[in-house]
Parts: structure tokens; sequence; C-alpha cells
């Protein structure tokens, strides 16, 4: 039985990043089902392990700035921005990690379809792509085969943060939202649901529920 959890609220970077780390262990030992995190983040910027990422990084003000084990570039997170994290054992399935990935950008694709937003990829680069421009953005790590870190959607963030960085490498102008294709836009919270829906489909797990608690 798959667990999808929404943490409410603006959560702290590394409280996530720490509890994300024990999930991970739980679930190498096999003392957990699969478990994927729904939520928004307090305003940061993360830097993955691409080389020279933390150049990328220009003006973060008040915002932490954490490096940390997925791959990739630099990224923002923050209010208005729909967080997944699935800790998914991949072990005697599907030990492939671009097909997550792409499963990844699968479920975000599916999920603005729904929304009447047509979008797709990028041949060269990775995350979910709208008239060519960034509308969600994929980086993932793996332990023995137990995926971790995840995927974040733009859904009406305040785009003034994405200045502050060349995210994932790019000029911040890259950077689009869902608030900048539909109106209205829904909320985050509504989005929760389908997209763990979406994502169960893509990462062929059972759909669950979405609760407020690991219990």
């Amino acid at each position: 039985m798959t667990r999808f959890v929404h943490l409410a609220g603006a959560t702290s970077y590394r409280e996530v990043h720490a509890l994300q780390a024990e999930l991970l262990d739980q679930r190498i030992r096999n003392v957990i089902p699969d478990t994927v995190l729904l939520l928004e983040h307090a305003p940061v910027f993360t830097v993955g392990r691409t080389r020279g990422a933390m150049a990328n990084v220009l003006d973060p003000g008040e915002a932490e700035v954490v490096e940390v084990e997925r791959g990739g570039d630099v990224t923002w997170h923050g209010p208005g921005q729909l967080v997944a994290y699935p800790i998914v054992d991949l072990r005697n399935r599907r030990e492939d990690l671009h097909l997550h990935m792409h499963s990844l950008e699968e479920a975000v694709i599916r999920l603005l379809a729904d929304l009447g937003v047509p979008s797709g990829r990028d041949d060269r680069n990775t995350g979910v792509w709208i008239e060519g421009h960034k509308v969600c953005s994929i980086g993932i790590a793996c332990r023995r085969w137990v995926t971790w870190h995840g995927l974040a959607l733009n859904v009406d963030p305040d785009p003034s943060w994405f200045q502050r960085i060349n995210p994932c490498g790019f000029d911040s102008a890259i950077m689009t939202r869902l608030a900048d294709h539909l109106d209205p836009c829904p909320s985050v919270g509504s989005l929760v649901q389908p997209l763990a829906d979406h994502l169960a489909d893509c990462l062929d797990i059972p759909r669950a529920p979405v609760g407020s608690t690991l219990a």
C-alpha cells in the first residue's frame, strides 16, 4: 500500500530533507511502503551536483542556499510551488533512472492536460515545458535503487525569486508558471490529490488517498 502524505504549510527544506533521508533508509530496509511527500517549501535555493552550479546563485538575499544530493543545477523552492518527493523502491521492478524521471515528467504532463494546458518535454533538458518555457523542474537521487528528491511544479509562485539565480543554468526568463497560462489558476492544494493519482499511475504504484500524517 503506497502512502501519499501532504505536509501542510510552508515547510522547512532542511526538516523535510532530514525526513526524506529517514524514509529513504526505512524503505531500503523494507520497513515502510513506497511513500510520496507532497508539499510547499518556505523559500530556499537548492544546488545539485552539476559542476559549477553554485556560480548560478546570483543574489539569494534572505533565502537559505542548500547543497543537496540530487542531480541538476540550482533551483528555487517556495510558496506557490507544488513539490513531490517519491521515496520509491525500484528494486526487482524497473531499475531505470531515466524511465523514473520520464515517469515524473509524464505525471505532470497528464495533470496539465487535465487542466487544458498543453505541455511536453525538451529532448535536451529534463522537466516539463510549455511553449519553450520550463514549468516543472525535476531532479532525483537514488540509493540502492530507492529514489528520493523529485519534482517541483510552478503553480503561482512569485516569479521574482527566479531572477535571483540562473535556474537550472538558464536565464530566469526560461521559467514559467501555470498561472501564466490558466485563468483562474487552481490553488496548490487543489492539485495535490490529482498529482498524487497521476504519479501513482506513471510510477506503477497503487493509488491511495492523500493523508496528512505518516502514521
